[in-house]
């Protein structure tokens, strides 16, 4: 298997750190835009798309500010994960998402395509468009 690249990629958002964390944490929320349904039990996450299905664990959290997981298939890589941290902006309050995400050299724009796509998915929700 090739060596995975991390990257990060940053998206504006209109909306409170407080309502983008249930979002971003809770499997209630991940449905809403990340997958077509989420189950967890524990840390956990099993994310179900169509006729597809990736279980995930939780990492690390902290509330109103970032999730942490890493995919299963990961398992034995421990340096890979994925992360989403809201980012508020000092001076100006304004909020972000930051994913940092890892994929192998000739995927990574097809990864950052995905996210991008993921989020707009979110602002849509959010009514942030």
């Amino acid at each position: 298997m090739d060596e995975k690249i991390r990257f990060d990629i940053e998206f504006p958002i209109h909306a409170s750190p407080q309502l983008l964390y249930q979002y971003i944490s809770t499997p209630s929320g991940l449905s809403e835009w990340f997958s077509d349904n989420v189950n967890s039990r524990g840390e956990l996450f099993t994310f179900i798309w169509d006729d597809s299905e990736e279980q995930a664990k939780l990492l690390s959290k902290k509330s109103d500010e970032r999730v942490k997981f890493r995919w299963v298939a990961d398992e034995d890589d421990k340096a890979v994960f994925f992360e989403i941290k809201i980012q508020v902006d000092e001076i100006t309050k304004d909020v972000s998402i930051i994913v940092t995400d890892f994929a192998e050299e000739d995927e990574v724009d097809q990864a950052k395509m995905l996210w991008d796509n993921q989020i707009s998915s979110l602002k849509q929700v959010l009514g942030s468009t």
